[in-house]
Parts: structure tokens; C-alpha cells; sequence
């Protein structure tokens, strides 16, 4: 056997004695009460603290969920980045942060699932945990679909950032706001009109958000799906994470059939959101990252459909 030549160990101090070297100090005295009727509860005292406060809670947690799909895979677990909040009033001093984590832990164990009805009656609950009047989820979530070649069918997964919001009010309601953030092929159309053969193509990356009918439930209509078609159909190609030649020839192909702006990319994806009964107001951009240009081009629109308006 090899011998190696090795230097003798130091002898260390214990660890206790590291401890104190790096500044622990043994515990003092404990004069307070241990048991939690006996303890002073700051948050929960009641006086005149100015002003009622919007939102008072936590963010960026993350937490394993369950995600439902209307399109394959059907069912998916990822990591979700949670924030709760609710409104608190003048004569509150505070909120009590650890039943934001309570009620997550108990939704996790019963599988939780980030659908629309899901985070309804979590906010509702939340809401009651509180004592408060309303109560607000946001969970944001990478969704991964499958996206099959035009010709050979060769499967793989796309995926796109996903992400929902839902506030709870006893005397409103509902407000449901939903975000998707999809990446597309589009193709220059002043390219291909001025050019003797051939034109630029670039990647697209396109966000939707909306605000859905207070009553929507995703039993019925998925609304990933719903907002990922707007956007890819109205694209010049849609990505793909496998293809063969012949899928490259009629990718190559369509992107050159339907050469799109970014101006035409959200005019387009706008009309399909005006049709889409469960949408009652939409945001749309669209940014490409150019490919003969060191520069983006970006484009925008809103619109309520409630009063026609921007």
C-alpha cells in the first residue's frame, strides 16, 4: 500500500470552547414566561396606530404544489413562490404571521393543488384565520406542456411562467388576476417584403394577464390553456422543444406564411382575449429579441371590457 506523508494534526480546542472563542456566552437567566397565555402578544394590542394598512403579511415562500392541466401532462408538482397578505385596521397593531404558514401546511398535506377554486377557498380561509375581512394569494409557478413535432409528432416539454392571484373580500367578492409569460417565433414582415429571398426571424417572448369573471372555476375551462393559445396561434411559429427535418421544413415554413410585428402580435392575442367570455380585462406585450438589431421591440395593449376602455 501507498504511503502518503501527512502533516500532524492540530489539536483543537472543544467545541465548546470554539463556541466561546467566537463570542457564545452561556444563558442567562430566564425571568419570562414560558407558557403562551402568560406571554405579551404586541401584535394583537388594541390602540390608535394612525392607519389602516393595505396589505400585511409574507412573501416569497416556496412551497411544493400540485398543478392541474388541461393539457398534457395532465397533473404536475412544482415549486410554488407564494405571498399572502390581508388589510389590517387603524386599531390593530399587527397580524399574526405564523397562521399564514399554518394554513399552507394544512393545504400541503391534503395535496394542494393551485387552481382557481383552490386559492378561492384558501383565501376565504385565510380570511377566517385571521378575523379579517379579506385576505390575498399570489403563487407564481414554472407550467410544463406538452408541444408534439407538426410532422413526426417527436414529443417533448415546453413550459411557460405561470402565475395567480385571488383576493378574498366578505363585502366585494372575488378578484381573480391570472399571468402567463410565453416565448414565440415570429418573423419580420418588412424583411420579407424588401428582401430578394429569405427574411429575419427572431424569438418573441409574450405576456398575458387578465382579470377573470369573479365566478370562473377552472372545472370547466383551464386557463393556462386558454391564455397559451392566444398567444401561440397568433404567433408566426410556435416552438418546439423536438424536431426532425421535415418538422423543421414546415416550422421554417409557417413562420415565413404568417410574418408578424410585435404591433400585430398583441392586436392579434387581444381579439382572442375579447372573445374569451371569462376574461373581463387583458394586458398583452410583446417583446422580440431581435436578431439583426442589438435593440428589442416592444409592443403593449390594455383593455376593459367593462367600459371599453384602455
Amino acid at each position: 500500500m501507498q504511503q502518503f506523508n501527512t502533516i500532524p494534526l492540530k489539536k483543537l480546542p472543544s467545541k465548546e470552547e470554539r463556541h466561546k472563542l467566537f463570542g457564545s456566552v452561556p444563558p442567562g437567566e430566564k425571568k419570562k414566561p414560558t407558557e403562551k397565555n402568560k406571554m405579551a402578544d404586541l401584535q394583537n394590542v388594541k390602540r390608535d396606530f394612525l392607519f389602516d394598512l393595505d396589505a400585511v403579511g409574507v412573501s416569497n415562500v416556496k412551497y411544493p404544489v400540485r398543478v392541474l392541466s388541461g393539457q398534457a401532462p395532465l397533473e404536475q408538482t412544482t415549486i410554488g413562490t407564494f405571498s399572502f397578505s390581508s388589510s389590517i385596521p387603524a386599531n390593530s397593531k399587527g397580524t399574526n404571521m405564523s397562521r399564514f404558514m399554518e394554513l399552507l401546511e394544512q393545504y400541503h398535506q391534503n395535496g394542494f393543488n393551485v387552481s382557481v377554486g383552490a386559492l378561492k377557498q384558501f383565501t376565504k380561509d385565510l380570511a377566517t384565520k385571521l378575523e379579517q375581512t379579506d385576505a390575498t394569494i399570489s403563487v407564481s409557478f414554472p407550467w410544463f406542456y406538452e408541444r408534439k413535432a407538426p410532422y413526426s409528432s417527436a414529443a417533448g416539454l415546453n413550459h411557460a411562467e405561470a402565475s395567480v392571484s385571488v383576493c378574498y373580500s366578505a363585502n366585494k367578492g372575488y378578484q381573480i388576476n391570472v399571468s402567463l409569460n410565453v416565448q414565440i417565433t415570429t418573423l419580420c414582415p418588412c424583411s420579407k417584403e424588401i428582401s430578394e429571398y429569405s427574411a429575419h426571424n427572431q424569438r418573441g417572448n409574450v405576456t398575458v394577464e387578465a382579470e377573470l369573471d369573479p365566478d370562473f372555476s377552472n372545472e370547466d375551462e383551464d386557463w393556462k390553456v386558454l391564455l397559451l393559445e392566444a398567444a401561440e396561434s397568433n404567433a408566426s411559429a410556435r416552438l418546439h422543444p423536438v424536431l426532425k427535418r421535415p418538422d423543421e421544413k414546415m416550422v421554417t415554413e409557417s413562420a415565413y406564411e404568417n410574418p408578424r410585428f410585435v404591433e400585430d402580435i398583441v392586436r392579434l392575442i387581444a381579439a382572442d382575449l375579447y372573445e374569451l367570455p371569462a376574461v373581463m380585462k387583458f394586458y398583452v406585450a410583446c417583446r422580440n429579441e431581435e436578431s439583426i438589431h442589438m435593440h428589442d421591440a416592444i409592443a403593449s395593449v390594455t383593455y376593459d371590457k367593462r367600459n371599453g376602455q384602455g
